[in-house]
């Protein structure tokens, strides 16, 4: 059984992948840009997800308006650290999280049909003080999953569940240094 409070996501030996949903306007500009630009906004917080069923829940398998088109963003570990250290879990005391950079915030994780799990999936806030150095440091790569998202929802959708969960993207638990462990996922 896997720990309550536990990142899982897809990942490598120098990046780990978290999820967006955005407007088809965003999307599209930061595609042909192969990086974030306008109408991205480099003013307001930025919440990623490393949980693909997560994001699917809250995006309605991108069928939220505004939230049509899901971004696989590839970044670095170094990046992805260096956020958490920063974090403040969002249940601390206000005036903390007020002044944090980085927000953490455990939901329940999600099955494929949207049922709440017995144990969480992190998201991670990233402020608009490091906002560019998420946009221009760390991030190394965008992808579109969109036609992938839907055509699992489709198959879970007709009762191809099987199928559809060939189409989700490998996650596994991430190695998080003990100091940040002890920090963000004690308690949620």
């Amino acid at each position: 059984m896997a720990p309550q409070y536990q990142i899982r996501a897809d990942y490598d030996a120098h990046t780990i992948v978290v999820y967006q949903a955005y407007a088809p306007a965003i999307a599209d500009a930061a595609l042909r840009a192969g990086r974030f630009v306008a109408p991205f906004s480099f003013h307001r917080m930025t919440w990623i997800k490393p949980s693909f069923l997560w994001l699917m829940h809250r995006s309605n398998w991108a069928r939220k308006p505004g939230q049509e088109r899901i971004l696989a963003v590839r970044i670095t570990r170094e990046g992805w650290e260096e956020a958490l250290s920063q974090a403040v879990l969002t249940t601390a005391d206000p005036a903390a999280v007020a002044a944090a950079t980085t927000h953490v915030q455990w939901d329940p994780e999600r099955t494929s049909r949207g049922a709440a799990l017995n144990h969480y999936s992190i998201q991670v806030g990233i402020g608009r003080h490091l906002i560019r150095t998420f946009t221009d440091d760390w991030t190394v790569s965008l992808t579109d999953l969109t036609p992938q998202v839907r055509k699992a929802a489709s198959l879970t959708q007709t009762g191809h569940a099987a199928q559809a969960r060939r189409l989700f993207p490998a996650e596994r638990a991430y190695p998080l240094p003990r100091s940040l462990e002890s920090r963000l996922c004690a308690g949620g």
